[in-house]
C-alpha cells in the first residue's frame, strides 16, 4: 500500500483541462509504407488531446484569446460553424470554464460527433448537408448579426488564434521530436490552420522543410473535416502560397486507407487523417531519403457506424 500512494506522488496532477492539450506522440508508421533505407514516415498521435483531436490546440487557444481580450466571458454565449470535431473542443473546454456554447454543424455529420455534442451540453443548428461546412458558416454568420451582444463569435475559418496555436505548438513539438530532422509536412486542409501554423514554424527552424496540403478531389466527398479549396469558401487564415504542394485524395481512397492503418498498424483513425496517410504515402514512394510527418487529426471511434468499415 505504501509503495502504491508512493506512485501516486509521483503523478504529475494537472490543476486544468487545458493543461492536457499538446504533446502528443509522435508513431512511427512501418507496415504500410515498404520501408527504404533513408526515408522515414511518422504520424502525430491528435486523439490524445482531451476532447480527441487537433482542434483542442485551437479551440485553446481561441477561448484563450478571447478571455484575455474580454470577448468571452459568462453573460454571452461561443457560437461557431464546424464539422464535428472543432465544435466537440469547444464543448469540452467551454464546459471545463462553464460557458455556454452554441453550434452550427451539417446534418449529415456523423451521428456519433452529434451524440457527443449533445452530451457535452451544446445548443446545435442543424443545416443542410448539402450545404457543407459553408452553409453551417454562414448559418453562424447570420446568427451573429442578428444578436452580436448575445454572442462570442470564435469564427475559426478566420480567427488568427487558429494557426497560432499550431505555431505556438504544434510544430514545436514536432521538430523537438524529430530532433530537427523533419524534411516534409503534410496536413489536411479545412480551416487551414494547422498546416499554416505548423508550416510557419517549420520553416522558422528550417527554410528547407516541404509543406504538402491535403484535400478532397472533388466537391462532393466524404472527407469530414476537409474542403475542397477550388470550390469551397476559403478561410481567411489559408495561405495559398505556403504550401508546396497540394494533394487530392479520394474518399474511397481514405476509406481503404483507414482500414488497413486498423488492420496493419493498430492505427484506428478517422477519415481526415487516413486522407493525410495516402498523401504521405504518395509522397514517401517517390523519396530517396527523408524524415516526413504526418497528423492524424482523430480517432476512429466518432466514424463507427460508416459502413466503410465492414467491406
Amino acid at each position: 500500500m505504501l509503495s502504491n500512494l508512493s506512485t501516486l506522488n509521483r503523478v504529475s496532477v494537472h490543476t486544468d483541462l487545458f493543461d492536457l492539450v499538446g504533446h502528443t506522440p509522435l508513431i512511427p508508421l512501418r507496415r504500410i509504407f515498404s520501408a527504404r533505407p533513408g526515408v522515414e514516415l511518422y504520424a502525430k498521435a491528435e486523439w490524445f488531446n482531451p476532447s480527441g483531436s487537433v482542434k483542442d490546440r485551437a479551440a485553446r487557444e481561441i477561448i484563450l484569446a478571447a478571455e484575455q481580450s474580454g470577448a468571452l466571458h459568462d453573460r454571452v454565449t461561443l457560437l461557431d460553424a464546424t464539422s464535428g470535431n472543432m465544435g466537440i473542443a469547444y464543448a469540452t473546454l467551454c464546459a471545463a470554464r462553464g460557458y455556454k456554447v452554441e453550434l452550427a454543424i451539417p446534418a449529415n455529420a456523423s451521428p456519433e460527433r452529434l451524440a457527443i455534442l449533445r452530451a457535452l451540453g451544446a445548443e446545435l443548428i442543424l443545416t443542410d448537408p448539402m450545404d457543407g461546412t459553408d452553409g453551417a458558416q454562414q448559418e453562424a454568420q447570420r446568427r451573429y448579426a442578428e444578436d452580436p451582444d448575445r454572442y462570442f463569435y470564435a469564427d475559426q475559418y478566420n480567427n488568427p488564434a487558429n494557426w497560432q496555436a499550431h505555431y505556438r505548438t504544434t510544430g514545436v513539438e514536432i521538430w523537438e521530436q524529430t530532433q530537427g530532422r523533419v524534411t516534409h509536412f503534410v496536413a489536411g486542409l479545412g480551416t487551414s490552420g494547422t498546416i499554416t501554423g505548423t508550416g510557419r514554424r517549420l520553416r522558422e527552424f528550417n527554410p528547407h522543410v516541404t509543406l504538402i496540403a491535403v484535400q478532397p478531389d472533388s466537391p462532393l466527398h466524404g472527407l469530414e473535416g476537409l474542403k475542397h479549396m477550388p470550390t469551397a469558401l476559403r478561410p481567411g487564415i489559408y495561405n495559398e502560397a505556403l504550401p508546396d504542394a497540394s494533394v487530392e485524395v479520394a474518399t474511397e481512397d481514405a476509406f481503404a486507407m483507414a482500414r488497413r492503418l486498423a488492420r496493419e498498424e493498430g492505427l484506428f483513425v478517422g477519415v481526415s487523417a487516413a486522407a493525410a496517410v495516402v498523401a504521405t504515402v504518395r509522397l514517401a514512394s517517390m523519396l530517396r531519403e527523408g524524415v516526413v510527418v504526418t497528423i492524424l487529426p482523430d480517432a476512429g471511434f466518432k466514424y463507427v457506424s460508416e459502413r466503410f468499415w465492414r467491406e
